[in-house]
């Protein structure tokens, strides 16, 4: 109906410490939730920031993360929840050219991103991003 506001859409996903099978689990179920959602490319970005702040919950921590995204007509809005105090490892830092594929995941996250941070939760901080998706 014209004139009403879309309820969010939610996704909620508790993932296993260590278990890197979560990664690509969680990355189809924002795909599928977020079918057509936002301009070109946005659910591909969407996809690869959230891979990196749940890859980094699950290689930086021991008792793994809780995810939630969820999504209105024009902005999705991701968390990354871990159990371990203390804001460690949570600042966007220029890699070492010899990590190979590490270290890059909050400088991704900084770059795409329209907004980020982190806020400490007592048990555990979020880590969290959120994407202007525009036009479909």
């Amino acid at each position: 109906m014209a004139g009403e506001a879309r309820q969010p859409t939610q996704l909620l996903r508790r993932v296993g410490c260590a278990d890197l099978t979560a990664v690509p689990e969680v990355r189809h179920a924002l795909r599928a939730m977020l079918g057509t959602w936002g301009a070109p490319g946005a659910g591909d970005v969407a996809e690869l920031l959230t891979s990196e702040l749940v890859t980094n919950a699950l290689i930086h921590t021991d008792d793994g993360a809780v995810v939630t995204a969820t999504v209105v007509p024009d902005q999705l809005r991701v968390e990354v929840r871990d159990f371990v105090p203390g804001l460690h490892r949570t600042r966007a830092r220029v890699p070492h050219a010899d990590d190979g594929t590490h270290g890059r995941g909050l400088v991704l996250v900084q770059a795409l991103a329209d907004s980020w941070g982190v806020e400490n939760h007592g048990m555990g901080k979020v880590v969290w991003f959120e994407l202007n998706g525009g036009a479909a």
